[in-house]
């Protein structure tokens, strides 16, 4: 990868975003800032001479085109994508209506693929590039509450799971990245949406749940800005991880809960699993 990237970063205008872009910026980088509102972008990361700030909406594959152009006809190459633009329907599965469910996935899973589709031409037409999908530690694991943001999560990790072999020939690395709780705002009324539909069965499940996130905001232990800096980091790695857990408490779930729940799950049902092939 060259020594001054470019680096093109959805949602750059608040929390993870603009953390990647100024730490992109501060190391020497050239930064794509997109947002739907591209002001919003100078406002979170200041003004700088090497960030073209951009309108984008991820679920308008013409906007998107746009900014690609935008990026490619101002710096002339894309060598990091950022895939950070999302929000997190929560909520119970049956309160949740099939409009949000739909508007969840339209967001998280199809409008980041749109945006990686436009960006890999000029990835592969340079031979080199490298993708950063932000998934969630919701895309290892489903909780309570959380399950239509899981289900967006992990349809992103299942694609970029594939997506890294078929690039892999055009000299291109992606990395899943899985943050647990960072200190944004994405539990903020801006980045959060909750169920529309109240169902007395669910009442005291859907009570617990909304208070523990409320009382979740603002307190995160993690570190947007370090995050960021992990990021650089991973791109300039010649063998980046496809995943990597990002904080502490990620690191916990995936140790304590993913693994050992699915190695319980393969040595309880072994017997009956390893029975389902042909008589001879």
């Amino acid at each position: 990868m060259t020594d001054q990237q470019v680096w093109f970063i959805t949602g750059a205008n608040r929390g993870i975003g603009a953390e990647v872009a100024k730490a992109a910026l501060s190391a020497g980088h050239r930064v794509v800032g997109a947002a739907r509102k591209p002001e919003s972008v100078t406002t979170a990361v200041g003004a700088a001479e090497d960030l073209l700030p951009v309108a984008l909406d991820i679920t308008d594959p013409h906007q998107v085109e746009l900014a690609v152009d935008a990026a490619t006809e101002k710096f002339g190459r894309i060598d990091v994508l950022v895939n950070n633009a999302g929000y997190g329907q929560l909520g119970l599965f049956e309160e949740t209506s099939l409009d949000l469910i739909k508007k969840q996935f339209e967001t998280n899973t199809f409008g980041t693929m749109t945006v990686t589709r436009a960006v890999l031409p000029v990835m592969r037409a340079q031979g080199s590039g490298h993708i950063f999908t932000v998934s969630s530690i919701s895309g290892t694991v489903g909780v309570t509450g959380s399950g239509i943001y899981s289900a967006s999560k992990f349809a992103i990790e299942g694609w970029m799971e594939s997506l890294v072999l078929e690039v892999e020939p055009f000299g291109i690395t992606a990395t899943i990245v899985e943050p647990g709780y960072f200190k944004t705002d994405f539990l903020d009324s801006s980045s959060v949406t909750y169920g529309d539909i109240t169902i007395d069965d669910y009442a005291k499940q859907s009570k617990e749940f909304r208070q523990a996130q409320d009382e979740m905001n603002h307190q995160q232990v993690g570190d947007p800005a370090k995050l960021a800096t992990a990021l650089l980091q991973l791109a300039d790695t010649d063998h980046p991880p496809v995943r990597f857990a990002a904080g502490a408490d990620a690191v916990q779930v995936v140790e304590e809960i993913v693994l050992p729940r699915r190695h319980e799950n393969i040595d309880t049902w072994r017997s009956l699993s390893t029975s389902l092939g042909l008589d001879a």
